[in-house]
């Protein structure tokens, strides 16, 4: 085994190769997807020495196992979890030395939603648009990982770190999101707009890299029907006949027509990506520029 390739021995209940992902593209129709938590993808490269760019794996809830075919340097960050290598215990959120055929294993998340694995050289899948990222919505990258899949390693690049662990935000145990209201805050009642940036919601169980659902007071619309169809922009919040607001994530659609009450801080976007569902959260109104 010297061939520069990753087998997949567990995939996890869902891992997705992701990078910067493939913005620029919204007009044919096509997501931006990337990682959900971009900060700890970057971090989890720059521990093995590779560019940002780089393709990393990102898991949801309960880890993967990995054997590689070559001798690589990995960093596991993100959500906290145990990882070992031939069962042997391994650090988090540091660079580790996996040797050929050895057995790396991600486990579940501690707190948080999704961890990042990079390896150094990265995961070479074939680009599409530019991109090596999974888009779930559109079908777009590589599928899922599965078991007994087998992904190929690019050629390592700068030395890794040297580092003995790398700070990382905790999982927020309170979602506190930024909003700019507009541009259809006017779709709604005074009353939606004061419940909407003074009551709490949680996050909601069906939430994905789509959009993060949550639960909580519905929003009464000032004005019946719906919007013509409309371009719709990361870290949206569109509010859906049942009146709960969806900010939209990496996979969201490129367009909508139900109305967009306010649109997220992008910098408050990564912590939504490690809240679990049931997670308080908060949508303060911050001016607009």
């Amino acid at each position: 085994m010297t061939d520069r390739a990753l087998a997949v021995v567990r995939a996890g209940a869902l891992t997705t190769v992701q990078d910067l992902g493939r913005p620029g593209y919204a007009h044919l129709g096509v997501p931006r997807s990337g990682a959900l938590d971009a900060p700890a993808a970057a971090l989890v490269n720059r521990l093995v020495g590779n560019r940002r760019a780089a393709a990393v794996l990102e898991t949801t809830l309960t880890g993967c196992a990995l054997r590689p075919r070559c001798a690589v340097t990995v960093a596991v960050g993100g959500a906290p979890c145990a990882v070992t290598v031939d069962g042997r215990p391994a650090a988090w959120g540091a660079p580790v030395l996996v040797p050929a055929g050895a057995l790396l294993d991600v486990g579940p998340a501690r707190a948080g939603v999704r961890s990042y694995v990079a390896v150094s050289g990265g995961v070479a899948v074939e680009p599409v648009l530019g991109s090596r990222s999974t888009d779930l919505l559109s079908g777009l990258g590589p599928v899922p990982l599965t078991d007994g899949a087998v992904l190929p390693l690019g050629t390592p690049g700068a030395p890794h770190a040297r580092v003995d662990t790398a700070p990382q935000p905790a999982p927020p145990a309170e979602l506190v999101l930024r909003v700019t209201l507009g541009p259809r805050d006017d779709w709604f009642t005074r009353r939606a707009l004061r419940d909407f940036t003074s009551r709490a919601y949680r996050v909601s169980a069906s939430s994905n890299r789509i959009g993060l659902r949550t639960e909580g007071p519905a929003l009464e619309r000032a004005r019946p029907g719906e919007l013509p169809s409309e371009g719709m922009v990361l870290g949206a919040v569109q509010v859906p006949p049942d009146g709960r607001p969806v900010v939209f994530l990496a996979d969201h659609p490129t367009t909508g027509g139900y109305p967009v009450i306010a649109v997220v801080h992008p910098a408050d976007l990564p912590a939504a990506a490690q809240a679990l569902p049931g997670t308080p959260v908060r949508f303060v109104a911050v001016r607009r520029r």
